[in-house]
C-alpha cells in the first residue's frame, strides 16, 4: 500500500477509534463536565496532536518546514475555533440545553464537521493547485473578514430561532413539543419526530460550516498540502469540545480575544496577498506572530477588563 494512502487511512481510523473510546467508554454516562475534567481532556488532545506531528517529523515523513506548517495551521485553526464557542454558548443557552447533554451534541457535531471539512479541504486544495490565483481571492476575503470581525459588535441579542437552518427544519421536519433527555428522535402522537436537541445539533453543524469558510482559507494560506490542512483541522476540532467546557466560564474575561483573532486573520490574508510580489514570510516567523498575538490579546483582556468586570476596590 502506498505510504500516503496508508497515512490517510491510518489517521482516519485512529480518529474514529478515539471518538468511539471517548463516547463509548469515558463519556458513556451523561454527566456535567467539570472544568477540571475538561482541562485534563484538553491536555490529552493537544498532547496527542503534537505527538502525531512529532512522530511524522521523527520518522522523516515531514521535514522541519512541513512540521512547522502543521503546527502553525493547528494553532490558527484551534484559535479561530474559539470563536465558535461564543455561538455554541448562545445556542445552548437559548434552547436551554442541560449541561449534561452538551457533550453529546458537540460529539455528533464533530462527526458532521469531519465530513464537511474533508470535502471543503479536498476541493479547496485541488482548486488552489490548479488555479493559484485563488490564493489572492482567499487572502482578500480573509482581510475583509478580519476588518468585519474587528468592528462588529457582539451579537448578544441574536435569536437562533430566526436562523435559516432552524426555520427550514421547522418547516420540513416534524418537531416534538418537548425534548426527551439526550435523544434526537422520539415517538409523539404516534409519529417519529425530531427533538429540540436535534435542532441544536443542526445549528451547531451550520455554525461550524460557516466558520470553516474563514478557517480553511486561512490554513490554505499556510500550506496547500491536503494532508497537513486536513489533519491540523481535525486535531483542532477534536480538542474543541473539551476546550468549550474549560473556557465557557471565562469567555467574558478574554473579551479582547476576538480582536486578536481578527488580527490573525488579517495577517494570514495579507501574507497570502503579498506572495503576488514574491514576498514570503518564513513559517517560523508566522508561527511566532500568531502565537504572540494570541497571548497578547489574552493578557490585554486581563489587564484591561470589560467595564463592570473589574473587581471592586476596598478602601
Amino acid at each position: 500500500m502506498d505510504t500516503r494512502v496508508a497515512l490517510w487511512l491510518g489517521f482516519n481510523l485512529s480518529v474514529i477509534a478515539l471518538l468511539a473510546l471517548d463516547l463509548g467508554l469515558f463519556h458513556r454516562k451523561e454527566h456535567v463536565v467539570s472544568p477540571k475534567e475538561a482541562g485534563a481532556w484538553t491536555g490529552v488532545w493537544i498532547t496527542l496532536s503534537l505527538l502525531f506531528c512529532g512522530g511524522l517529523h521523527y520518522f522523516d515523513y515531514w521535514n522541519r518546514e512541513q512540521a512547522l506548517q502543521w503546527v502553525t495551521a493547528y494553532v490558527v485553526e484551534y484559535s479561530l475555533s474559539v470563536d465558535n464557542l461564543f455561538v455554541f454558548l448562545m445556542v445552548f443557552g437559548y434552547f436551554r440545553v442541560a449541561p449534561q447533554y452538551q457533550h453529546r451534541v458537540l460529539f455528533w457535531g464533530i462527526i458532521g464537521a469531519f465530513i464537511m471539512r474533508a470535502a471543503l479541504i479536498i476541493t479547496g486544495t485541488a482548486l488552489v493547485h490548479r488555479f493559484h490565483w485563488l490564493l489572492y481571492i482567499f487572502g482578500a476575503f480573509l482581510v475583509f473578514t478580519a476588518v468585519k470581525m474587528a468592528f462588529s459588535k457582539d451579537e448578544e441579542d441574536a435569536d437562533p430561532e430566526t436562523t435559516l437552518v432552524v426555520r427550514v427544519a421547522r418547516r420540513l421536519l416534524p418537531v416534538a413539543r418537548q425534548g426527551d433527555g439526550s435523544h434526537f428522535f422520539l415517538i409523539e402522537d404516534g409519529r417519529r419526530k425530531v427533538t429540540p436537541l436535534f435542532l441544536v445539533l443542526l445549528v451547531v453543524e451550520a455554525t461550524d460550516l460557516l466558520f470553516a469558510m474563514d478557517s480553511i482559507p486561512a490554513v490554505l494560506g499556510i500550506s496547500q498540502d491536503p494532508f497537513i490542512v486536513y489533519t491540523s483541522n481535525v486535531c483542532a476540532i477534536l480538542g474543541l469540545r473539551s476546550l468549550f467546557f474549560v473556557v465557557s466560564s471565562l469567555m467574558d474575561r478574554f473579551h479582547l480575544l476576538k480582536m486578536g483573532l481578527a488580527v490573525i486573520l488579517g495577517f494570514v490574508g495579507t501574507k497570502m496577498l503579498i506572495t503576488f510580489f514574491d514576498i514570503h514570510v518564513p513559517i517560523g516567523l508566522s508561527l511566532g506572530i500568531i502565537g504572540g498575538v494570541l497571548v497578547a490579546s489574552m493578557i490585554a483582556s486581563l489587564l484591561w477588563p470589560k467595564t463592570g468586570d473589574a473587581p471592586e476596590s476596598h478602601s
